[in-house]
Formats: structure tokens, C-alpha cells, sequence
């Protein structure tokens, strides 16, 4: 199976997740279970190709001028991630059918989780560095999604916030970095990357590229001080808690610090920059796991711990400690894992998390219990289970590292505590919970959970115990398999026995196994004492108001500079955008030199084109001052210098472009027009300057300064681009192209569908979610005076069903009258209008013409039917749906991509063909047509979405101006049937 697939099918499945009914409950687990099973086994048949430093490989060529491809690449350390990744999703899967609640919104959850599994997967087998990047990112923001799934809950919001803000941070400087990088090596691949160590260590930019990188890493996996997010991410669901803190999430870190090694450590730099946080992480993480009250929080403190262990084991410059911190990945996803499943079973059948309230729940949840002894007994690291034997790796590493004396002191020492930590909050967490008498005051009698849902834990524990009684042979393969690319293709000798007799670290475990017990007893007599409740002064000062005040402070600072900036007067925000982008324009040039312009001269012009543009720049000065007058004057200006633009265009001999703007100047027009009505009348309040005012002269001054400064810069701009040397000009490129390698004879469609069809797939990216942002601002606009029109219970109704609740079947046709006519002309026009976009579109890879032109010409059809017949009626009579044409567009022009990547050619490749059709013979056909329906499709919505968006202001404005009216007539009724009533008799009177 091809290595894409592993990333793309979670993608796909969280699609189709996503339109699953809300009560399709199987359907969906079942969906997200075979799909992650069916990975994980794909990813398990791909072992014997990496077994022996083996390396899988796929690219599909994108941009190779630039060094970017999507290379999918696939090495044993690799594999196991992407064995954790799948392997674990798996069981999360399976638990997450059972502890999810009915009520909850499970295609959301399911949909979020496959699509943060994919992106996952990316990361890890990522062949290219700014691909993995990019995987990177989609991991903050799913994991984001996914942390915020209850979000009627304020801490689930908080929390998601903090985590995507701290590890979108850090995913930013992380992508500086790798720009540092790559610019070091001369290539984003990772293959260059990490034979280039020598080159990258030796570059005076490496402690630039080596900060970015660990800044990424140490927001990702929680290092100090960046690691106050993960506990807050606690408000997730515990399915999302066990998958994105055992084996996914906050390993990404890790994963890129061991991905790494081999090219950046080896230094001191290194040394005490990893080290460094990898030490204090261990120590704080631990110390603040003992004195949790939360299962969960417990958890997420000693995650923080093992990472920074982990973190440690990278920074030691040792290859043997390297190999342990691959080991301990291995180990520390299994017992978290199983961990947290357990947290989430005791909190989903006793309804608490809180250790203070549970007790003695080994006799109502005996299976349970033994489950989570043994897991906590493992991250302890108890002899026999996994943890042990990473852990005393760990120890050895701490004991033989050549150091300077202190810290050859210290660390050995700061592991010992550690290990003690881990002793004392494992115990807590299996003795305050399942041990003791049974506590009486849970919200739910405690029980055993259905058989399924601890089927997942029984296997995590069962890998525990197997890999910690036999692990040569449970897991010495897959380990050589996993840490030989981390080392740099060598690994140095280590065995995995179970005895190696009584040396230091054994001592050293004794000691932590001794220490960390007699530490929770301690601890745990305080707590009994009521002298504990809350953490102690040092674990108070965390990050976490390091990072709330600075966010209050850049909050501070934003209203300070929008409140000295901001203005409502348009005429200083036009100012300030034209002076940037004249700043902008200007200094390339100034710096760079001019661009030419001497190599070849204009074509003379005749007194018909002076003339012409006479009139066009008579246009644009009055529509500039009837602006301030006159809107709908300047309106009309405005198209006539509009019109000489399309006239220009046909004067040099190009009709694609006087075709499309002449197309844009209709439409823009109509829905401007449309706008009109909308806009701020001229407030009366702002003092009015005297005409003769000094003030009033600067100001005018400066504007036409400014305006003439712009408009001569971007004619002589035009100039020195069109007096270039025709040589010179990429124009040659596409002329003696684009019939040859586009298929097409109309340069102009070749380049957009072909050459720049990356481009085109931006543009229409950025027009429907144009379309679609003034839809969701109008859908709340109202104008001052007007009240939301639809009833309290409707007024978030999808726009669908609110134009049926506002348009019925029976609505009532405005073309009456002297409208009437009009309204025949342009119904008879309608299919003629579809019949010339259609040979437009047809006609456009050859001649003039093209989708985004037919799109326009049949949305001027459309827009003539509303204009006329009003939108009440055609709503009622025509079933648009522009969402969806938005969305068949997207999906059509994304799909004909994508199938040159399936065919193995680059992104957008058109492939060409000769058919023979009965009555037309031979017709040439390029596949770029269906990329091309794509643009139509999708000009088509986003132009109809815009028009219907402020036509429906227009008849809730019509509306509430009748029921107004209404108001007032029945309120005039009552008073003169008031007044016809005789008055009542005095009071008193008989």
C-alpha cells in the first residue's frame, strides 16, 4: 500500500465521519476503528522494509524549483510513531464508543479525532521539512478542536485556547527555524538534511536554527517553562486525554528532537539548552503530580515528568541514551495509555475524578483495579514491567555520563528524586483510589465497566508485562529497528536484560522505590491532616500567569494602538491604505533599481486612444468627486472608466481580458448597487471645516499629492513593464508553450488552468471564503431601526430555510405593470444567457473565453431575474443553493488536481485527449475543462451567495417597514373605536 494512503484515508474517513447522522453511533466508531486498524495493520506489514535502517520512500513532485515536494518517507523510527499513532487510535476507538454519551455530538468527535490522527501521521512521515511543518500546524489546530469538544464548558474553551496559542507559537518559530535550516543545507529534504551535520554544527546560523527548532519542540511537548498548557487540556474528553498525551500530541515534540539528533546534537549548546529543560521538566512535572486531587490532572503532571525525562536522555549527547529515550517512548505510550482509560473508567462509573472522594473502589471494580496497579506499578518503575527497564537505562545513562564534577553530581541525584516522585505519585494514584474503605458518598455506585470498553487497557497492561518479562524478545527487533535512525546508523551495545547484577543503578532504583514510598506516606498523612490541601508556593508560580498576563498585556496594548489608530471617518483609513501600499510599491524599486524599460519603445498612439482615455480619466475624477455628493453618480463614473478599461483591453488585442472585465464591471455594479442603500449616511456631528480654511487646503493638498503619487507610480510602473525588452518577458515562455504542454491554443486559459493553476486554486480559495464571510456578516447585519424580522426560534436558521420562511411557494410576482415586459425579456433571456456561457466555457481553452467568464455572464442572468422579478419570487421559483455551488467547485478543482497526483504526475498537470463523438467528429479534450467547471461553478456560488446576502436585507427591511405600518393602522383603528364608545359613568354614580 502506498505510504500516502496512511495519511490521506484518516483525512478522508473524517470526512465522511463528518456528514454521519448524529444518531449513527456504531457507524461511526465502527467507520474510525477500521480505518485506524486497518493502518496500523498496513504500517505493520511495511517492517521488513525498514528493519535493517531500510528507508520507504515516495515523492510527488510540487514546486522542485523551490527544493518542495511531498516526499513520504518512512524509516524505522518512523514506523514505530506510526505504530503508536494507529496502534493506539485504535484501542482509543474502541473505548471511546463506550465512554462517549449518547447525548454528545459524536460524528464531531469522531471526525476531529481521524483528521488529528492523519495529521499526526504526517508529521511523523514527513520526508520533506516544510511538509512537516505544515503537518505540524493542522496537529495544533485538530488537537485544539479536540481539547475544546465540550465547548459549553469554560474551562474546555480556556483550555483549547491555551494550547493552540502556546503550540501554534511555537509551531511558527518552528518554521523559522527550518527555514534557517534548510538555507544552511541548501535543501528541505530530510534525507540531505541529516547527512549534513557537519555542515549544520559548523554554520554560524546553528544556534539561530538550533533555539527555533527546541522552541518548537519544547511548546509541543510541554517542556518548562512551556509546559502550564497540558494540564488545562484536561477538560478534554478522556478518550482525546489517553490519545494525545500517550502517544501523539505532546510526543511530536520529542519526535522532532530524536528526528534531529543525528544533525544537532553533539554540542554544548545542545547539552545544556535540552538538557537543561529536560531536567527541570522531570523534576517539576513530578513534584507537582503528588499533590493533585484530580486523576486526570495526576496524569498530566507525570506525563510532564516522563517527558522531560525522555528530553533529558536527548540532550545527553549519547548515543545509548538516545536508544533510551526511543525505549521509553515506547514504554511511557503503553502505561499512559492505559492509565488515563482507567482515570476515565473510575470517573465514568463512580462520576468523580476527585481522589479526596474515592475510596476502596477495588471492591466494586476489582478488574479495574489490578489493571491500574499494574500500570501505575510500570510508570513507577517497578522490576518485571516495562518502565523498570527504561528507567534504569536512564539511571545508568545519569550515572556514566562524562561531565564536569558537579554535573556528574547532580544528575544522578536530580534522577533519584525524580524516580522517588514517580514512586510517590503512582502509589497515590493506586492506593487513595482503589485502596482503602469504600467511600459512600460517590453521584454513581461504582461497578465494573462493560467488558469492551476495558478490553483496550487489558491489552495496553498485557504489552507492559510482556515487554517488561521478555523484552528481547517482545520488543529488541522493533527497538534496534526504531533508534538505529536516531543514532545516525550505528547503535552502540546495550542489552535488555532483566539482571545485571548489583551496581549504581540498581541502588539507584532501591532507593527511588524506598524514597518514593515513604514520600507518599508522608504526604499522604498531611493531606489526612488538612495541612496540604493546597500546592506549595513553588509549584503556585508556574507559566501559566506568566502567560495570562502577557496576554492581558498585548490585549492592553492592541486597545491602546486601536484606540490612538482607529478612526470611523473613511477618508483617514483610505489614507493610511494608500500610503502603505505606496510605501510598499516604492521601496523595492528604490532599493532594487528601476526595472526597466529602455530596451524597447511604445507603440505611437492615435488621437482615437488619447481620446478614449481622455474620457476614461474624466470618468474616474468625477466618480472621485461625486463620491463625496453623489454615490449613485459616482457609481455610474465608475462604470463608464470601467468601460474604457474593457475598451483598452480590446485596443491591444485582448479579448479574455476585455471579456472578464467587462463581466466584473456588470456584476460589481448590480451588487454595489445593491449595497448602496446600506452604507452610513454623512455624519453631521463632525465638524465641518470652512472651504477657504487653511486646514481644509493642507488637507486637500496632501490628498491629491498622495493621490497623484499613487497613480503616477503605477503608470510609470505599466510603462517600464510594457517597454521592456520583449526578449525578456515571460510571455515568450507561455507563447512557445502553451499549446505544446498546456494543449490549449488561448494563452491566456493555459496559464491559468495549467502553468498557474496553483494560483487559480488560490484565487477561487479566496473568493468563497470571501462569499462566504459577507454571507455570515450580513445574516447578522441589521440597520439601525430595524428589528431581527423572524421570529426568536428562527433567527439562527440555516439561509436556506430562512428564504423559505421569507419566500413561500405562493410569493408574489413584482414583475406587474411597466415591469412587466422587462420581466418577459429577461426570463426569455435566462437560458439564453446559460446557452452563452456555456460556449464560452466550451470555447475557452482555445479561443476566448473560459470558465471564470461563463460563470460571470450566467451570473448576470441570474442577477437580472432578481433585479427584476425580486428575489421573493425567483426564490420561489428557482432553488439555488449558491453554498453548494461554492462547495462542487472547490471539491471539482481540488478533484482534478488531485487525479494528475493519482496518475503520478505533478499537482494541476492537464493531460489532453482526441475523442470521436457521433455528429461531431473529433473533439479535442483537455482535462484542465473540468478544472475550468470548477472555476465556473464556483464564481456562479460566491457571486449569488453575495447577491442573495443583501437581497435578503432588502425584504426583512420591507418587512418590518409592512408589519411597522401594520402596527400604526391597527394602533389608529383602536383609538377611533375608542373614541365612538360612550365614556363611563362617573364613579360613584348609580
Amino acid at each position: 500500500m502506498s505510504l500516502v494512503f496512511l495519511i490521506l484515508l484518516p483525512f478522508v474517513a473524517s470526512m465522511l465521519a463528518a456528514v454521519l447522522p448524529a444518531n449513527a453511533r456504531n457507524t461511526e466508531s465502527t467507520l474510525a476503528g477500521v480505518v485506524a486498524l486497518f493502518c496500523t495493520v498496513q504500517t505493520a506489514l511495511a517492517f521488513p522494509g525498514v528493519e535493517d535502517g531500510g528507508v520507504l520512500r515516495e515523492d510527488i513532485e510540487w514546486l522542485p524549483a523551490l527544493g518542495l515536494q511531498l516526499s513520504i518517507r518512512m524509516d524505522g523510527f518512523a514506523w514505530m510513531f506510526a505504530m503508536l499513532i494507529f496502534g493506539i487510535g485504535t484501542l482509543v476507538v474502541l473505548y471511546a464508543r463506550y465512554y462517549m454519551s449518547p447525548n454528545d455530538p459524536v460524528p464531531r468527535f469522531f471526525s476531529f479525532f481521524l483528521a488529528f490522527m492523519g495529521a499526526m501521521a504526517g508529521v511523523v512521515l514527513s520526508g520533506n521539512l516544510v511538509l512537516l511543518v505544515f503537518f505540524w500546524e493542522l496537529t495544533s489546530l485538530f488537537s485544539f478542536l479536540l481539547i475544546g469538544y465540550w465547548h459549553h464548558r469554560r474551562d474546555a474553551r480556556r483550555g483549547a485556547r491555551m494550547a493552540l496559542t502556546v503550540t501554534a507559537t511555537g509551531g511558527l518559530c518552528l518554521l523559522a527555524g527550518v527555514l534557517v535550516l534548510g538555507h544552511i543545507v541548501g535543501s528541505y529534504d530530510l534525507d540531505h538534511v541529516l547527512k549534513s551535520a557537519e555542515l549544520v554544527r559548523g554554520h554560524p546560523l546553528y544556534l539561530t536554527a538550533l533555539v527555533l527548532v527546541l522552541l518548537g519542540a519544547f511548546t509541543k511537548s510541554a517542556q518548562f517553562p512551556f509546559h502550564f498548557w497540558l494540564p488545562h487540556a484536561m477538560a478534554a474528553p478522556t478518550p482525546v486525554s489517553a490519545y494525545l498525551h500517550s502517544a501523539t500530541m505532546v510526543k511530536a515534540g520529542v519526535f522532532l528532537l530524536a528526528r534531529l539528533w543525528p544533525v544537532m546534537g553533539d554540542t554544548d549548546a545542545w547539552f545544556w539548552l535540552v538538557g537543561g529543560a529536560g531536567v527541570c521538566t522531570l523534576l517539576v512535572g513530578g513534584y507537582a503530580a503528588i499533590f493533585q486531587n484530580d486523576l486526570k490532572g495526576l496524569l498530566a503532571y507525570s506525563t510532564i515528568s516522563h517527558l522531560g525525562l525522555i528530553v533529558l536522555l536527548l540532550g545527553l549527547n549519547s548515543r545509548l541514551a538516545a536508544v533510551a529515550a526511543v525505549f521509553h517512548i515506547m514504554n511511557h505510550a503503553t502505561f499512559k495509555a492505559s492509565l488515563f482509560m482507567a482515570a476515565g473508567i473510575v470517573d465514568h462509573e463512580s462520576g468523580t475524578r476527585d481522589i479526596r472522594r474515592l475510596s476502596g473502589l477495588r471492591v466494586m471494580m476489582p478488574i479495574t483495579a489490578t489493571l491500574a496497579a499494574v500500570a501505575s506499578a510500570a510508570m513507577a518503575g517497578v522490576p518485571l514491567l516495562n518502565g523498570f527497564l527504561s528507567k534504569e537505562m536512564f539511571f545508568a545513562e545519569t550515572v556514566y555520563l562524562n561531565a564536569s564534577p558537579l554535573v556528574a553530581t547532580l544528575l544522578p541525584a536530580a534522577a533519584t528524586v525524580a524516580g522517588m516522585f514517580s514512586v510517590a505519585y503512582s502509589l497515590r494514584f493506586v492506593l487513595d483510589v482503589f485502596g482503602g474503605p469504600p467511600a459512600r458518598d460517590l453521584p454513581h455506585p461504582p461497578h465494573e465497566p462493560p467488558h469492551w470498553m476495558r478490553v483496550p487497557v487489558e491489552l495496553l497492561v498485557l504489552i507492559c508485562l510482556v515487554v517488561g518479562i521478555f523484552p528481547a524478545w517482545a520488543v529488541g527487533r522493533y527497538l534496534d529497528a526504531a533508534a538505529l535512525p536516531v543514532v545516525g546508523g550505528e547503535l552502540p551495545p546495550f542489552s535488555l536484560a532483566l539482571w545485571h547484577g548489583v551496581n549504581t543503578p540498581f541502588i539507584m532504583s532501591l532507593i527511588a522505590l524506598a524514597g518514593g514510598t515513604a514520600l507518599y506516606l508522608f504526604v499522604r498523612r498531611q493531606h489526612r491532616a488538612g495541612q496540604m490541601e493546597a500546592p506549595p508556593l513553588m509549584y503556585r508560580i508556574d507559566g501559566k500567569r506568566l502567560f495570562e498576563g502577557a496576554l492581558a498585556l498585548l490585549s492592553g496594548a492592541s486597545r491602546s494602538a486601536r484606540a490612538a489608530l482607529s478612526t470611523s471617518r473613511l477618508q483617514w483609513q483610505m489614507l493610511w491604505l494608500v500610503l502603505a501600499t505606496l510605501v510598499a510599491g516604492a521601496a523595492p524599486v528604490l532599493l532594487g533599481g528601476s526595472p526597466g524599460g529602455e530596451g524597447r519603445a511604445l507603440l505611437p498612439l492615435s488621437a482615437s486612444f488619447v481620446l478614449l482615455w481622455t474620457l476614461g480619466a474624466i470618468c474616474a475624477l468625477a466618480a472621485a468627486w461625486q463620491a463625496k455628493y453623489h454615490r449613485l453618480a459616482a457609481l455610474v463614473f465608475m462604470g463608464g472608466a470601467g468601460l474604457c478599461v474593457c475598451i483598452t483591453f480590446l485596443w491591444f488585442s485582448a479579448p479574455d481580458l476585455a471579456l472578464t472585465q467587462l463581466s466584473v464591471e456588470v456584476v460589481t455594479t448590480v451588487l454595489i448597487l445593491l449595497g448602496l442603500r446600506w452604507l452610513p449616511r454623512r455624519d453631521a456631528s463632525l465638524p465641518a471645516a470652512a472651504p477657504g480654511a487653511l486646514q481644509t487646503r493642507l488637507r486637500r493638498l496632501r490628498d491629491f499629492g498622495l493621490a497623484l503619487a499613487a497613480g503616477g507610480g503605477m503608470a510609470w510602473l505599466a510603462m517600464a513593464m510594457m517597454s521592456r525588452p520583449f526578449a525578456e518577458s515571460t510571455s515568450t515562455f507561455f507563447l512557445q508553450r502553451a499549446l505544446a504542454e498546456g494543449g490549449g491554443t488561448n494563452v491566456v486559459n493555459v496559464m491559468l488552468v495549467d502553468f498557474r493553476g496553483f494560483d487559480t486554486f488560490g484565487e477561487i480559495v479566496v473568493l468563497g471564503i470571501v462569499a462566504l464571510t459577507v454571507y455570515a456578516l450580513l445574516r447578522r447585519f441589521r440597520p439601525a431601526g430595524e428589528a431581527m424580522d423572524l421570529p426568536e426560534q428562527q433567527r439562527f436558521l440555516p439561509a436556506d430555510l430562512q428564504t423559505d420562511l421569507l419566500n413561500p411557494r405562493g410569493a408574489q410576482d413584482t414583475a406587474i405593470g411597466y415591469l412587466m415586459v422587462p420581466a418577459v425579456l429577461v426570463r426569455l433571456l435566462l437560458p439564453f444567457t446559460a446557452l452563452v456561457a456555456i460556449y464560452l466555457f466550451m470555447r475557452g481553452h482555445d479561443k476566448p473565453g473560459g470558465g471564470f467568464v461563463a460563470g460571470l455572464v450566467f451570473s448576470v442572468g441570474l442577477l437580472l431575474q432578481y433585479i427584476v422579478s425580486g428575489t421573493a419570487w425567483v426564490e420561489a421559483h428557482m432553488r439555488l443553493f449558491p453554498r453548494r455551488w461554492i462547495a462542487t467547485g472547490m471539491l471539482l478543482a481540488l478533484g482534478t488536481g488531485l487525479g494528475s497526483v493519482v496518475l503520478g504526475y505533478p499537482f494541476l498537470t492537464s493531460h489532453m485527449a482526441h475523442l470521436r463523438l457521433p455528429l461531431l467528429g473529433d473533439v479535442h479534450v483537455a482535462s484542465a475543462i473540468f478544472f475550468d467547471a470548477g472555476v465556473f461553478a464556483l464564481v456562479v456560488g460566491a457571486t449569488l451567495l453575495i447577491l442573495t446576502a443583501i437581497a435578503h436585507q432588502s425584504v426583512r427591511s420591507h418587512r418590518w417597514h409592512a408589519r411597522l405600518l401594520e402596527e400604526e393602522q391597527l394602533a389608529l383603528a383602536a383609538v377611533v373605536s375608542y373614541d365612538d364608545e360612550p365614556l363611563p359613568p362617573p364613579r360613584g354614580a348609580r
